[in-house]
């Protein structure tokens, strides 16, 4: 019983330690009970540990599925668009605009291959920030039929923050067929 104690005891020192956005790193065997309708404690606070929902699980990847001409590129501001979401945790890729709109201030993982097919062209592809590239991908050998441009970065980024792909140089006229973007949030701040 003693053991115990002292055990609940650390655990809640340890837990006032840490702010809320720290997790909290138990090793060995745990046992976590949750209470599905808490009378006691309506903030879902006990011991002071803060338990999130699964709402705070954010990851999208969207892929090109189809062919098509640069013309229903967006008016020519060359955002390369996608036509299918594999998957949308979270539900912050906006479809419409091909745009990853950050739900919460955290570091986030972002990857692309953006696929030219028949293009003898150099295609540069970046990954806008807010508007500003962050990195930058080319593709531009003349003898392949297939080739990719691909890149992954991990940003900072605050609430409310988008990213998105543009094409920066060339064009996609033999279409981008099987590109994909991809991206999750690796952890809150």
């Amino acid at each position: 019983m003693l053991t115990v104690l002292l055990v609940a005891v650390w655990l809640v020192t340890l837990v006032n330690a840490q702010n809320e956005t720290e997790p909290i790193v138990l090793e060995g065997k745990c046992l976590v009970v949750c209470d599905s309708n808490p009378t006691s404690d309506p903030t879902g606070t006990a011991l002071g540990i803060s338990v999130r929902s699964g709402s705070a699980k954010v990851a999208f990847s969207a892929v090109r599925n189809t062919n098509h001409e640069p013309s229903e590129m967006s008016n020519r501001t060359m955002v390369i668009y996608f036509d299918q979401i594999l998957v949308n945790v979270g539900k912050n890729f906006d479809e419409e605009r091909s745009n990853f709109i950050s739900p919460r201030k955290g570091i986030y993982s972002f990857n692309f291959h953006v696929v030219k097919v028949y293009n003898r062209q150099t295609i540069q592809v970046s990954l806008m920030h807010n508007g500003w590239p962050v990195i930058s991908a080319f593709a531009g050998d003349q003898d392949v039929t297939r080739e990719a441009a691909s890149n992954g970065v991990l940003i900072q980024m605050e609430k409310g923050d988008r990213a998105y792909l543009k094409l920066e140089r060339g064009n996609l006229m033999g279409g981008w067929k099987y590109s994909t973007f991809s991206g999750f949030l690796v952890f809150p701040m």
